[in-house]
């Protein structure tokens, strides 16, 4: 597509979709939302930026390949399910921990985030090859 509104917008609406394709996965556990919203969102992001230029010009700006991401999201999937099995309890077992954050001050992080994390990267790298192998045909 050759619109030179749809490029400046894209532009301009990528960071965005982004941040909350972002927003989205930290809320997950507690509200709607999760890795899976999350991640067809920032993928539907990617693939906008896809259509207003090229599959290879979104393919550069991901600077991972959707495969890597794939891989990634699902082992960490899977190191959050160990988390249980290394503490000698059952796999795929709720670990909590306390801390205190710069900026953000106390927090409470979990194993299901991080599984949520590996289902956020896993989602986009199998949305984007799918959008990407189409584009490109």
């Amino acid at each position: 597509m050759n619109s030179i509104i749809l490029r400046t917008t894209t532009r301009l609406m990528l960071p965005l979709l982004l941040l909350f394709s972002v927003l989205l996965l930290l809320l997950g556990h507690n509200q709607p939302g999760g890795g899976f919203a999350g991640g067809l969102l920032a993928a539907a992001a990617y693939a906008l930026y896809g259509m207003a230029h090229d599959a290879g010009a979104a393919r550069k700006l991901l600077r991972v390949p959707p495969g890597m991401l794939i891989a990634g999201g699902l082992g960490i999937a899977l190191l959050s399910g160990l988390v249980g099995a290394i503490m000698g309890r059952e796999v795929f077992l709720s670990a909590w921990t306390e801390v205190n954050l710069p900026l953000i001050g106390h927090a409470k992080l979990g194993t299901p985030m991080l599984f949520d994390l590996g289902v956020y990267f896993t989602v986009v790298g199998v949305t984007l090859a799918m959008i990407f192998a189409l584009r490109e045909e």
